[in-house]
């Protein structure tokens, strides 16, 4: 027959107790999940008033942090509720911990994609619809992930390229721009005549042309040869109109010399 003397002596009261103890740590735990979320999100709250980068990187550090939480909490909880049951977690640990440094040696490339991608988040390195340089690439970002970047070339390609593989990056998106624009003039030509009359239009420029932020303003003669002189006209513009604007510096300055009778040279 088999020996039931052992079940006789259950302590019965002890493990309600102990069933009543994990109950209440597992409510606890939920509560402060809860509150640890709503935290978060009102810390990383979406305002309308932000571009789309900024979103995307706050979501992106929201749901990062909401999991690293969630983890903490549950691992805790699973501890504590292991102990009111007189569960030894000293080998559980032990054992968690020679598994998580044998899976941090085989996952070191992704902990560094992560890493990685975190700190260019909160950095706030580079956003979605920019235009960027990197690792020799350069094209606008269609995504900025804790594990990858991914650009999309002129020619359309679109590049996966790991975080961790990110030794600099060049974001021309930022800031101001510097317009340039290049005269040939003949070099027999009244050099003085026409810087007068670029800088006569340039104060023209600087009242009605849109997208300039300081400028133009003509530097003057920058290259000279046996058959022309190159005068340079720089203007510093919002980061989107370069191009913009020196298509119509490049058109109303030729105007003007033309007005002044002061040929360019053809290679314009």
């Amino acid at each position: 027959m088999p020996d039931l003397s052992k079940w006789i002596h259950i302590d019965f009261t002890k493990i309600f107790d102990s069933l009543l103890a994990s109950i209440f740590i597992i409510v606890i735990s939920l509560i402060a999940l809860s509150v640890i979320r709503k935290i978060i999100i009102r810390l990383t709250n979406q305002s309308k008033r932000l571009n789309k980068g900024t979103q995307q990187r706050l979501k992106t550090i929201q749901s990062l942090l909401i999991n690293v939480s969630t983890y903490v909490i549950f691992f805790i909880a699973a501890v504590t509720v292991l102990k009111e049951f007189g569960i030894d977690i000293s080998a559980i640990l032990a054992s968690a911990g020679v598994l998580g440094l044998a899976i941090g040696f085989g996952a070191k490339d992704l902990v560094a994609d992560i890493v990685t991608g975190f700190f260019m988040l909160m950095e706030d390195q580079v956003h979605v619809g920019e235009e960027i340089t990197v690792n020799g690439y350069s094209g606008t970002v269609e995504h900025v992930g804790l594990r990858v970047l991914k650009l999309r070339d002129s020619d359309g390609d679109l590049h996966f390229v790991l975080n961790r593989d990110v030794k600099s990056l060049t974001n021309h998106s930022r800031g101001f721009k510097q317009a340039q624009v290049d005269l040939p003039i003949p070099a027999d030509a009244d050099l003085d005549r026409a810087i007068s009359v670029l800088e006569q239009e340039c104060n023209r420029l600087k009242q009605q042309m849109a997208g300039i932020i300081n400028g133009p303003t003509v530097l003057g003669v920058e290259t000279i040869s046996t058959t022309e002189a190159m005068i340079r006209v720089v203007a510093q513009t919002e980061n989107e109109k370069k191009s913009e604007v020196e298509r119509e510096m490049r058109k109303d300055l030729k105007k003007a010399l033309d007005q002044a009778q002061i040929k360019l040279n053809a290679s314009l």
